[in-house]
C-alpha cells in the first residue's frame, strides 16, 4: 500500500460528524480485502474483524473517521448563509477559505466585516449567489460545509492539507491491516473506524463494548512543540510514532504505555512519549467501556490541528505502523 496515495484518497472525502457515509463507504472499500468480516454497527462505526489460525488474545485497532466542519443553520435574503460548528473549530484559522458542501457547492467562509474577535457565530459563508433563493437551489438548512480538501507533499515525506485529522490514523490502521491479513497470528483484530470523536468521542464507547477487547490502541494525531511560539511540549514533526501517556481525557494504562516503549527501543523504532495538555481522543471512550480496557494510543505529531491546513511527516506514520505491528504479534502469540 502507498501511504501517501491512500492518505490522499481518504482526505478528498468530506465527512463531518454525524454524516460520515462517504468515507465509511470508501474505508470498506478499502479494509475488505484484509478482514474476515466488515460491518456497521447501530451508531455507523466501521468494524473489521481478522481472526488468527487459533484462539488468542482480541486486540482492538481504533482511528475516528469523522472531521470537523460547518453546519447551515439560516440562509439570509442575500443568500449568505449562517453556520454552526460541528465540533472544535479554530474560527481565525478557519477564516477566509474556500468550503466545500456536500452537495459539492463551493462558497467562501468569511468573517463579518466588523469583527474583533473571531468565533463562529461571527462567520457566514458566500455562495456568490444574489438571493435566498438561489442559494436555496444549492444547499439546505442542516447541510455541512468543510474547509476544501486537499494533501500536497512538501520537502521530504512530509506532507499538508486536510483532514490529517484522523485521515492519516486510518491510513495507519488500513495499512497494519495489510501487514495481517495472512492471519498468521493467534487471537483476533478488530479494526475500528469510529464516528463522532469530534464532537465527544461518542463512537468508540459502544463499539468498545460490543467488542470487549484485551487490549485497544488508538491512532490519532497529536500537537507539537516545534513551531514558533508553541507551548513546550516533548513532540516533533520527524520525531517518530509518539506514545501517548496522557491527554486532557484520558491516563493511558500504565502496561501499554511500557511495552510500547520497550518494543520501540528493541526494535529500533524512532518513538516520542507525548503529554497532550489539552485535547482528548477515542482511547479514553474506549479505556471505560464495559468492564474497562487495557487502552493505549500511538500518535502521530501534527502542526496546525483543527485549521484549513495541517502538516505531518509520513516517516512518523510509517513509525506507527511499525510500533503496532510489533505490539500486536507479541500480544497475539
Amino acid at each position: 500500500m502507498n501511504l501517501y496515495t491512500t492518505l490522499k484518497s481518504l482526505c478528498l472525502c468530506p465527512s463531518v460528524s454525524g454524516r460520515e457515509n462517504k468515507i465509511r463507504e470508501k474505508l470498506s472499500d478499502l479494509i475488505s480485502p484484509f478482514a474476515d468480516e466488515v460491518t456497521t454497527d447501530a451508531l455507523g462505526n466501521l468494524i473489521a474483524k481478522k481472526r488468527g489460525k487459533k484462539a488468542g488474545a482480541k486486540i482492538m485497532l481504533c482511528a475516528h473517521m469523522d472531521e470537523i466542519g460547518f453546519l447551515v443553520t439560516f440562509i439570509e435574503d442575500s443568500g449568505m448563509l449562517r453556520v454552526a460548528n460541528v465540533g472544535g473549530i479554530r474560527a481565525a484559522a478557519s477564516a477566509n477559505t474556500i468550503v466545500v458542501s456536500e452537495k459539492g457547492s463551493l462558497g467562501v467562509l468569511v468573517p463579518q466585516s466588523d469583527v474583533k474577535e473571531y468565533s463562529v457565530d461571527k462567520l457566514y459563508i458566500d455562495l456568490g449567489t444574489t438571493s435566498k433563493k438561489e442559494s436555496e437551489r444549492k444547499t439546505a438548512i442542516g447541510d455541512f460545509f468543510v474547509c476544501r480538501p486537499e494533501l500536497i507533499k512538501l520537502a521530504g515525506k512530509r506532507v499538508a492539507g486536510r483532514p490529517l485529522d484522523d485521515r492519516v490514523g486510518c491510513a495507519v490502521i488500513l495499512a497494519i491491516a495489510e501487514n495481517f491479513s495472512d492471519g498468521n497470528f493467534a487471537g483476533e483484530i478488530d479494526y475500528v473506524f469510529s464516528v463522532q470523536e469530534e464532537v465527544g468521542c461518542r463512537g468508540a464507547r459502544p463499539a468498545a463494548f460490543g467488542l470487549a477487547p484485551d487490549f485497544a490502541l488508538c491512532f490519532d494525531v497529536t500537537a507539537t512543540g516545534d513551531t514558533i511560539g508553541d507551548t513546550p511540549m516533548a513532540c516533533k514533526v520527524g520525531g517518530g510514532a509518539a506514545v501517548k501517556i496522557k491527554d486532557s481525557s484520558v491516563i493511558c494504562h500504565e502496561e501499554v504505555v511500557a511495552d510500547l516503549c520497550a518494543l520501540a527501543e528493541k526494535n529500533k523504532i524512532p518513538y516520542q512519549r507525548e503529554i497532550l495538555l489539552r485535547g482528548g481522543t477515542d482511547t479514553s471512550s474506549i479505556q471505560l467501556a464495559g468492564a474497562g480496557t487495557r487502552a493505549g494510543a500511538i500518535s502521530i505529531p501534527t502542526r496546525y490541528i483543527h485549521s484549513s491546513t495541517e502538516l505531518c511527516d509520513l516517516s512518523d506514520a510509517e513509525a506507527c505502523i511499525d510500533l503496532a505491528y510489533a505490539f500486536v504479534t507479541e500480544k497475539l502469540k
